[in-house]
């Protein structure tokens, strides 16, 4: 066997797997490395994929050529859309798989994807020759030479679990954490911290009594994940179910305190704010007399059930007494604790947007070593990283996202920009133009940015430039076809709508809030047959032209502000300033932008610490470039 590759990735998580076959359908030889053939995409937590922010990630993913959204698609038991009730720049994609079939459709795409093998072994120590990456050995003492390396370890590094006094070492549960890695990057200058994180209690769901739960459907519409054009439910959709812990849950909480590794210092590393550990809610909302739990199944045919909103590190007999006193739970069964997880992550400000390293050339990091949480950021994190290491091997500039193109664009700045200081998980709050950047139109911002990358092939590309244009000819169709009153004021009061005084566009009356294009072209012929000439994903197709009417207003004074701050991301100025003699700045500038180096005005106005009057300075000191036109700086 050859061990020479052009792109190596170290772990089989969802970023890895992404950035694999990334990096092997634009044509780098790769290689992945994995611990478990048989744990490839693993949801090491909850085996749901979405979420709000999170299920725009998705997307993104799948219009870039990924394939998170296609197995999620092909595994999903159930589907549903959050935040309906807000407006589409908050609707989010969420479902819930079957833990064990997204393994193996990932194992699948892995084994059959041209250019990429994969190695079961662990990775012990990375190869730097003059700050550059040649290599790297692995527990069987084998060593591979390679171009670049993706490194997409998760939990693993120096991984240690905790339920209550006991620790366990390991990156999951019943798997080995790896040792020596992190330290073989470290000696080169690469600063490392420790995070933690949590998991709840698994259930066995023959022990749970459902008719004092209230139960949790999901949707059978047209929509899923994916932009491709396959089938929308492949497996049988299941129930969710909610319930909520009470007062005497609470007290055997409060009691076992002293025993949770989160509150008598046997854990002292970053725990995530936004996830926080059942017993962490009762400290910080000690006036809540209740919280809602919610119990998911892990598979189609398992009787398996995960307990969303239970993460605990608390002893075993503690969690099991506080279930039970859910009247649901009174005679619970279960398959393993919840419990904590520390392990080691990089500081992402020592990364370039391409999401190489700073410190040593041709070195990738994503997904948790990075510092994030969650499947759908690692798995945005990996396709990026993919790419840009298959640029690096083959020649190209880096291929990077702007904040106003994608999610994953906030994601990446945010972290090689702002740091983190806890697990970062997106928020749709995180992102300053999340009008433009909806879960609807990720394949139309993004797929034919993968096409001129040769990542998306010409079949997907055509079902794009259909989808396009079918949508402009709904909504030019809108904008040229005038209604008359009297022939349409009877269907407007029987939709709830204020009747007409005088003709107008048809756009006009499908930005009123009670009307729908599918509601008003029944009554109207022409309309109608417009919309019967779209052959496939009609729904799809229906819903973006409708999005585009009723927020054309909001979607161009977004774009107006998002092209006019743009302006400052063409100013360069990595390399151009001496910081720390720069003395019109504050301290706490100099320091931030000495440790970040921004490549842009732009980046350096994003850094905490940064004044908006030390961007001004920078902008004058810019202006005695003259390829810095006056009217950006004014």
């Amino acid at each position: 066997m050859d061990f020479k590759y052009d792109v190596i990735v170290i772990g089989a998580g969802h970023a890895g797997c992404e950035a694999a076959v990334a990096a092997a359908n634009l044509g780098s030889k790769t290689c992945l490395i994995t611990m478990d053939m048989n744990k490839v995409g693993q949801m090491s937590c909850n085996p749901a994929v979405g979420g709000i922010a999170k299920g725009q990630i998705v997307r993104e993913v799948d219009a870039l050529g990924g394939y998170m959204g296609l197995i999620t698609d092909e595994t999903a038991i159930q589907f549903r859309i959050l935040n309906r009730s807000k407006g589409p720049a908050m609707w989010s994609p969420r479902a819930q798989c079957d833990r064990n079939k997204f393994i193996w459709a990932w194992r699948e795409v892995l084994e059959n994807t041209k250019n990429l093998h994969i190695w079961q072994d662990t990775v012990k120590e990375i190869l730097v020759e003059n700050g550059e990456v040649t290599g790297l050995v692995t527990l069987l003492d084998v060593t591979f030479h390679t171009k670049t390396i993706v490194l997409t370890a998760g939990t693993f590094l120096n991984g240690l679990m905790h339920v209550g006094k006991t620790q366990i070492t390991g990156g999951r549960m019943a798997e080995p954490s790896s040792y020596y890695l992190t330290e073989s990057i470290a000696r080169h200058g690469v600063q490392y911290a420790r995070m933690k994180t949590g998991t709840p209690v698994r259930i066995d769901g023959r022990s749970v009594d459902y008719s004092l739960m209230d139960t949790q459907d999901g949707e059978s519409d047209f929509h899923k994940f994916s932009f491709m054009n396959t089938s929308v439910r492949h497996l049988k959709q299941l129930q969710c179910w909610t319930c909520f812990t009470n007062e005497e849950v609470h007290n055997i909480l409060r009691n076992g305190l002293p025993d949770s590794p989160l509150y008598n210092g046997q854990i002292q590393s970053i725990g995530p704010r936004y996830c926080p550990s059942i017993e962490t809610k009762i400290v910080t909302f000690p006036d809540k007399t209740q919280h809602q739990l919610f119990l998911e199944p892990e598979g189609e045919t398992t009787q398996e059930q995960y307990l969303n909103g239970f993460s605990s590190s608390l002893p075993l007999d503690i969690q099991l007494a506080a279930l039970r006193k859910v009247p649901a739970f009174r005679n619970l069964v279960i398959y393993r604790p919840g419990y904590a997880i520390e392990y080691d992550f990089f500081d992402p400000t020592q990364l370039k947007h391409s999401l190489e390293s700073k410190i040593i050339k041709n070195l990738f990091f994503a997904g948790q070593v990075n510092g994030t949480t969650g499947y759908e950021e690692a798995a945005g994190q990996g396709i990026i990283a993919g790419i840009n290491a298959h640029i690096n091997c083959h020649g190209g500039e880096p291929f990077t996202l702007e904040r106003d193109e994608a999610y994953i664009g906030v994601l990446i700045d945010d972290l090689v920009t702002k740091g983190v200081d806890e697990p970062y998980r997106m928020f749709t709050s995180r992102a300053e133009y999340r009008i433009l950047l909806r879960q609807d139109d990720a394949d139309i911002r993004l797929t034919e940015k993968a096409w001129k990358l040769g990542l998306v092939k010409e079949d997907r590309y055509n079902l794009l430039k259909t989808k396009k244009e079918a949508i402009d000819r709904i909504v030019n169709f809108t904008k040229d076809y005038s209604i008359k009153a009297a022939l349409i004021n009877d269907a407007l009061e029987n939709l709830g709508t204020t009747p007409l005084k005088h003709g107008c566009k048809l756009v006009d009356l499908i930005s009123r809030p009670q009307i729908t294009i599918e509601n008003i072209a029944e009554h109207i012929p022409a309309f109608k047959r417009e919309l019967d000439t779209i052959a496939e994903r009609k729904e799809e197709i229906i819903e973006a032209a409708e999005i585009q009417i009723k927020y054309q207003g909001y979607i161009e004074r977004e774009r107006m502000i998002a092209n006019k701050l743009s302006r400052l991301e063409t100013i360069k100025i990595k390399g151009k300033f001496d910081y720390e003699n720069l003395q019109s700045l504050s301290t706490e500038a100099r320091q931030k932008l000495i440790k970040i180096d921004p490549e842009t005005i732009a980046q350096a106005s994003r850094i905490p610490g940064v004044s908006p009057s030390d961007v001004n300075v920078l902008l004058v000191l810019s202006q005695k470039d003259s390829n810095v036109p006056r009217e950006t700086i004014n």
